[in-house]
């Protein structure tokens, strides 16, 4: 599919981004993926907006990844679009029966007819032919649009309730701990529920707020026809280049403290601590396995163990997995055999995911899940769908989830307060 390209150079970035996403949010799809300058080793955009459907799939659970093979190879163009956790009910024997106040579908991907890239401070619209003549109108029309943060909205007190009460999560975690002392599983992410009904959010300050708190790498606002995610993920699910994959899970957090000495120590202690170090290394095993299924023998590799990154709210411990597939292996497959992202599920992982199933309460949905986009030549980058807000527009719903992984060593209390710091940035950008 050819596209038309021009460029244009930016000179306020920040204020561009943000006239940007204000002129997107008029489109009934959107994708906007923001690395915010953040310093990494594995980028290829500063930013990336996708809108405007031309072609689209969306679909339930059922052979869902079959489909998406077929959509991406037949449309040999950019695709973008989101894969739900329970996708798992594609790959095993297995249900999502959990309350599910979002209602997202279970797979949805589109092409964009507009398609703008910020390289620096460099943008390129790669527009599809049949409206490559409104680029330059488009650019100007970009460049007038004044922030959506000019709207003012009546302040609602916000009530953020708790699908499990902490009580009923201590005995949760309880009963986690005695699959594990009984070897059923060595590891488990369990994730809970905060929601509010009844309310109503403005998407774009949300997620301006969101952002602003965070600046995390994998920064993403996606709007599908009602239904939005804010998205303030600091993690890399999987990324294909040529005939290189790499797989980035983060197991390992500690809050930032204001003080500098208190907040090196923080670090310190994190790179130091065995549970942490024990749940990573868990999960890196778990990933090693999985993509030794597409990669050639002998390629999967540990590029770094452990590493400490810091991020604005919180320091992550994160390892980066690499390997090597033949050119011949079909994108689509390469994500399915190592979907859902171990960090989120645990070890091993279908028994896993069984007893997440029983034990959570609310259906995951795209929380933890991924997305990201197919280039035309098959080369791809996914986040892992975490520190995010949803809002179902049309049921006046607005949830997020926090998790923590719960191993031999948890203690209930401390995994409960885990959970918090991870949504104290949700529960700031929305209040």
């Amino acid at each position: 599919m050819n596209r038309t390209i021009k460029q244009f150079n930016i000179h306020d970035i920040e204020l561009f981004k943000r006239n940007l996403l204000s002129w997107a949010s008029s489109f009934e799809e959107v994708v906007w993926l923001d690395s915010n300058f953040y310093k990494q080793n594995h980028s290829s955009y500063e930013a990336v907006l996708a809108v405007e459907a031309f072609t689209s799939i969306k679909t339930d659970y059922h052979a869902a990844f079959e489909d998406l093979k077929e959509y991406q190879s037949v449309t040999e163009d950019w695709i973008f679009g989101y894969l739900t956790y329970d996708l798992k009910n594609d790959l095993e024997n297995l249900a999502s029966n959990n309350f599910d106040g979002l209602e997202f579908p279970d797979l949805y991907f589109f092409q964009p007819k507009r398609l703008l890239f910020l390289k620096g401070n460099v943008l390129e619209f790669h527009y599809l032919g049949m409206i490559d003549d409104e680029i330059e109108e488009d650019y100007q029309q970009i460049l007038k649009n004044t922030s959506i943060e000019e709207i003012t909205e009546e302040k609602k007190d916000l009530l953020i309730k708790h699908r499990i009460p902490k009580e009923e999560y201590l005995e949760k975690v309880k009963t986690m701990l005695a699959h594990i002392h009984r070897g059923d599983i060595y590891e488990a992410n369990f994730c809970q529920e905060f929601y509010i009904e009844n309310t109503a959010i403005n998407p774009i300050k949300t997620f301006y707020n969101l952002n602003e708190i965070s600046k995390p790498p994998f920064a993403t606002f996606l709007k599908h026809d009602d239904k939005f995610l804010l998205s303030a993920s600091p993690e890399r699910y999987i990324r294909k280049e040529g005939t290189q994959i790499i797989s980035q899970p983060i197991k390992g957090t500690a809050r930032r403290a204001e003080n500098k000495e208190e907040d090196a120590l923080l670090v310190s202690s994190l790179e130091n601590d065995s549970k942490e170090r024990s749940e990573n290394v868990m999960i890196v095993d778990l990933v090693r396995n999985d993509l030794s299924r597409v990669a050639l023998k002998g390629s999967v590799t540990v590029e770094e163990l452990c590493k400490v990154y810091t991020f604005m709210q919180v320091h992550q411990m994160i390892s980066t997995i690499k390997a090597e597939v033949a050119p011949t292996t079909h994108p689509v497959d390469i994500i399915k055999v190592a979907f859902p992202m171990g960090s989120m599920t645990g070890a091993p992982k279908l028994s896993a995911m069984k007893i997440i199933e029983k034990l959570e309460e609310t259906k995951r949905g795209l929380y933890s899940g991924a997305v990201g986009y197919f280039a035309p030549n098959g080369d791809f980058d996914f986040n892992v769908i975490i520190r995010s807000i949803f809002y179902n527009y049309k049921k006046r719903y607005v949830s997020f989830s926090a998790g923590s992984a719960i191993t031999a060593k948890s203690k209930p209390e401390l995994e409960f307060e885990e959970c918090l710091v991870k949504a104290k940035a949700m529960r700031k950008a929305l209040e």
